[in-house]
């Protein structure tokens, strides 16, 4: 396999979050406040948004679009304020894999290829969107495989906007039936994630894409977390954020051996874990 690309996480960081698969839309206001006003109060030290951020991403000129575009700007105002306090990490996913530098710029994000190598501490994860681990679906590993080459991405983008947005809608409704029908997602491949975390000399996967949030232990000290979707109309509604934490107090002029020890103790344990539940604005 060839080597992940790698972050490298600051000693300052404290609190990282990871959420995915918000699928902003203009036709889901509830969803979006939520996380506007989650993004407003967010107080961590980082933040990843490991794909499907948006329900669609038809390319980057939809930003100045003077009929589609409000809804769009305004997402990248909420992101770019959020980035004035705190990094903001995007990989793509299959909803927004056409987010290109226009967006990043507006938004203050950075970039991620997927998958990602993250560095903290002494902690070593993977994180991915998840959707090319889905191996048992294959008709999509071939429209993926398709997809995501430049030929593909410089004809499709080269296309009237309006053609775009047709599309999207097109493919939007077919989802929506498909989840409608209740067909069940197709799970990531847990050998194909092990060999992943095994390959990045990695312990831990952090993804999204199934919206089935759950931790799955795969042998061997690996593990994998999924991540939750955000729906706000759902019943109850799905507004998760997780948040890794581990406490680090610098140490104080005067301080005893007893209370280093105890500083260095804390900081090489493992992070703590915990979900946070967005309240509906």
């Amino acid at each position: 396999m060839t080597a992940l690309p790698v972050l490298a996480a600051p000693d300052s960081w404290r609190t990282l979050a990871f959420m995915s698969d918000l699928h902003l839309h203009p036709t889901e206001p509830a969803t979006f406040r939520a996380w506007q006003a989650c993004m407003a109060s967010a107080q961590w030290d980082a933040l990843f948004i490991l794909g499907d951020l948006f329900e669609v991403w038809v390319g980057d000129d939809v930003l100045a679009d003077p009929t589609h575009g409000a809804f769009w700007q305004q997402c990248a105002n909420v992101i770019h304020q959020t980035s004035l306090r705190m990094p903001v990490y995007f990989m793509p996913g299959n909803r927004d894999f056409l987010v290109g530098p226009a967006l990043l710029a507006a938004s203050g994000m950075t970039g991620l290829a997927d998958p990602t190598a993250l560095h903290w501490g002494d902690q070593r994860w993977v994180l991915s969107h998840g959707d090319a681990l889905c191996l048992a679906d294959k008709p999509y590993q071939a429209f993926r495989a398709d997809v995501r080459t430049p030929a593909w991405q410089t004809a499709f983008l080269a296309r009237p906007l309006s053609d775009r947005l047709a599309l999207a809608r097109q493919m939007r409704d077919a989802s929506e039936q498909r989840k409608a029908s209740g067909q069940a997602w197709i799970d990531v491949d847990n050998v194909a994630a092990a060999a992943l975390l095994q390959n990045a000399g990695a312990t831990l996967l952090i993804h999204g894409h199934t919206h089935m949030p759950a931790t799955h232990h795969l042998g061997g000290g690996l593990t994998r977390r999924v991540l939750s979707d955000w729906d706000a109309k759902s019943q109850p509604p799905r507004l998760q954020v997780l948040c890794a934490s581990r406490a680090r107090q610098g140490a104080q002029d005067g301080a005893n051996t007893a209370e280093v020890l105890a500083e260095v103790t804390a900081w090489a344990a493992p992070p703590v874990f915990t979900i946070k539940t967005v309240p509906t604005a």
